[in-house]
C-alpha cells in the first residue's frame, strides 16, 4: 500500500491484532483498498443463505455449526511451521469462524477452546466454542488429521439448514432446508469461485464501494481466533 498498491489479502488476515491493526492503518493512510480474500463470502450460495437466515425462514437464530478438515501428508508443509502461523485453526477453522460470525452478524461475547499439538508445536485437530449475544451458539472443528470434510449448519427454532459445500461452492450447489420434518432442496446457480471476490475488489478500487469483507470484519476474525487460542493455554473460557 506504501508503494503505492491495492491489495488483496490471502486469509488469515493477520496473526495478531497489532499486524492487522498495522494493515488498516496503512490503508487508512495511503487511501489504498485492502481486504482480505474470503472467497466464499462473495459466492451467491453464500448470499443466499444468508438472505434466508435474515428474513426469518429459520425462525429465531439459535446455533451455527461447522467443521473443516483434510489429512495433511505433506512434510514441511507451511501449515505445519508455527513460525508462520500454522496450526489448522488459522489454516482452514478460520473459515467456521468467519460463517458464523457472517450469519450472526454481532461479535462474540466468550470462546472456549481446545487443541491437539502436533510434533511441531501447532494444532492438528481443534476444537471451539463460541458464544455470541442474544443466546445464539456456535460450535466448529478443523483438522489436518481427519478425512475431508467441509460442512455448515444453521439451526433456528423453526428450522435448520444445511451446507453441504460451503467454503468452497461451485456453479451448481444445493442447500437443504428442514422445517416441520420436510425436506426442501434449493438449488443455488453460481459463478467460478473466485469472481466474486475480484469483482467486489475491482468495485471498491474503481467505484470506492465498501468492500464486503470490512476490515472491523477481518479483524474481528482475528481476535475470535487469538482468544480461541488462548483459551487453550489456560483451560478457561475468553471473554471478548
Amino acid at each position: 500500500m506504501q508503494a503505492g498498491k491495492h491489495v488483496l489479502c490471502e486469509k488469515p488476515f493477520a496473526l495478531s491484532l497489532t499486524e492487522a491493526d498495522a494493515m488498516i492503518s496503512a490503508s487508512q493512510e495511503t487511501g489504498k483498498v485492502l481486504a482480505e480474500a474470503f472467497m466464499y463470502r462473495h459466492h451467491p450460495q453464500t448470499l443466499k443463505v444468508i438472505e434466508m437466515v435474515d428474513s426469518g425462514q429459520l425462525g429465531k437464530l439459535q446455533a451455527v455449526k461447522g467443521g473443516f478438515t483434510f489429512i495433511l501428508t505433506r512434510e514441511n508443509d507451511i501449515r505445519s511451521k508455527k513460525e508462520t502461523g500454522g496450526g489448522s485453526i488459522w489454516d482452514v477453522g478460520c473459515y467456521p469462524i468467519s460463517y458464523a460470525r457472517a450469519i450472526v452478524k454481532a461479535e462474540p461475547i466468550e470462546v472456549f477452546g481446545w487443541q491437539v499439538l502436533g510434533a511441531t508445536g501447532t494444532d492438528v485437530s481443534f476444537f471451539g466454542q463460541i458464544r455470541f449475544p442474544n443466546e445464539i451458539y456456535a460450535q466448529f472443528d478443523s483438522g489436518f488429521k481427519s478425512p475431508s470434510r467441509a460442512q455448515m449448519e444453521v439451526i433456528g427454532s423453526d428450522g435448520t439448514l444445511n451446507i453441504p459445500d460451503p467454503f468452497k461452492p461451485g456453479r451448481r450447489e444445493k442447500i437443504y432446508l428442514t422445517r416441520a420434518e420436510k425436506v426442501e432442496t434449493i438449488k443455488i446457480p453460481g459463478d467460478e469461485l473466485y469472481i466474486g471476490e475480484v469483482e467486489d475488489m475491482a468495485d471498491a478500487i474503481l467505484l470506492d464501494k465498501p468492500p464486503r469483507v470490512s476490515l472491523a470484519d477481518s479483524r474481528g476474525n482475528i481476535a475470535v481466533i487469538l482468544a480461541l487460542i488462548d483459551s487453550t493455554k489456560t483451560g478457561k473460557p475468553v471473554h471478548l
